[in-house]
């Protein structure tokens, strides 16, 4: 198991240089000393937790991740609030894939549920994205159930 008190201080050290931010800079914006930003970010101490919540708040990221992503076992940095990666998934011989049970769970799909495929073939920044059809149908506001009838086949 990963040692909290070094995740946290990862994570801030992280964070504070991906925001571009000085430790004074932190310090002034959650009311705390330089000093302090410092030995949390070198682990000799922990921030308590309305400090935890105003640093989370600061950089965007989930009070959760904050004290319990781990960079090196996760293989990535800490992500911003509300995103998530799942893993990665094999493209199969037809086009299928499989997604992971977390997310399958996170957004309560089960078999038989539609999926809108979205990509981006822009130069800057290819990909590709899934959305559940009837949240698609309520962001665009459009009658796409009668190109793709009920169930989004077609």
């Amino acid at each position: 198991m990963s040692n909290p008190r070094s995740n946290i201080a990862a994570n801030l050290r992280f964070l504070r240089n991906k925001h571009r931010l000085t430790q004074e800079e932190v310090a002034e914006r959650i009311g705390v000393t330089r000093q302090a930003v410092a030995k949390w970010e070198s682990g000799d101490t922990l921030p308590d937790i309305l400090n935890c919540e105003a640093l989370a708040e600061l950089y965007d990221v989930s009070l959760n991740d904050l004290v319990r992503h781990d960079p090196e076992t996760e293989g990535m940095p800490i992500p911003p609030r509300h995103k998530h990666l799942f893993g990665v998934v094999t493209l199969g011989e037809r086009g299928q894939i499989v997604l992971p049970k977390k997310a399958r769970d996170m957004f309560g799909l089960q078999p038989g549920d539609s999926l809108v495929v979205l990509g981006d073939t822009s130069p800057a920044a290819p990909g590709m994205a899934l959305v559940d059809s009837k949240s698609f149908l309520r962001m665009t506001g459009q009658a796409m159930e009668s190109i793709f009838g009920d169930k989004g086949e077609k």
